[in-house]
C-alpha cells in the first residue's frame, strides 16, 4: 500500500463538499486529469449524500466514515455509515430507484457512481449500515 487516509465527519449535508475536497487533495498525488478528478469527486459526493440522507435521515449527530487508499495508480474510496442499511441492494442500485421519493431524489446515485468509477461494491446490513467501496485507475501520463 502506498498511502492511506481515514476521516470521520458529522452527517451534515454541508460536509459533502468537505469529503470531495479531502478526496481530491488525496488523489492529487496520482496527477489525475481534471476529468478523472471530477469523476472521483462526483462519485464521492453521491456516496456521502446517500449516507447522510438515506443512511441517517439527516441525523447530524451521526458520522460518515471516509477512507482512501492509493496503490500504484489506483485510488480506492470507501464511504461507510452505521445507519439504516439497505434491505435490497440490487433494487437500490437500479436507476431511478429512491427510498425517499418525497424528497424528490433522482434515484441515480449508484448509477452515477458506477459510471464515474471503474468498480463499485456495496455491502449493507439492515439497521447496521452501508459500505460503498469504489476504485478508479488513474491513467499515468506517457
Amino acid at each position: 500500500m502506498n498511502n492511506i487516509m481515514e476521516v470521520k465527519f458529522s452527517a451534515k449535508s454541508e460536509n459533502e463538499s468537505l469529503a470531495r475536497v479531502i478526496v481530491a487533495s488525496f488523489a492529487a498525488k496520482l496527477d489525475p486529469t481534471l476529468d478523472e478528478l471530477a469523476d472521483i469527486k462526483t462519485a464521492v459526493s453521491e456516496a456521502v449524500t446517500n449516507s447522510i440522507i438515506h443512511g441517517y435521515d439527516e441525523d447530524d449527530s451521526k458520522f460518515v466514515y471516509l477512507r482512501c487508499e492509493i496503490n500504484e495508480n489506483t485510488i480506492k474510496v470507501v464511504v461507510e455509515d452505521r445507519g439504516h442499511g439497505i434491505e435490497d441492494i440490487s433494487m437500490a442500485m437500479q436507476p431511478l430507484y429512491t427510498s425517499k421519493p418525497e424528497l424528490e431524489r433522482s434515484g441515480m446515485g449508484f448509477t452515477v457512481m458506477e459510471s464515474f468509477m471503474d468498480d463499485i461494491t456495496v455491502s449493507s446490513i439492515k439497521d447496521e449500515g452501508t459500505k460503498v467501496v469504489m476504485t478508479k485507475k488513474i491513467n499515468l501520463p506517457e
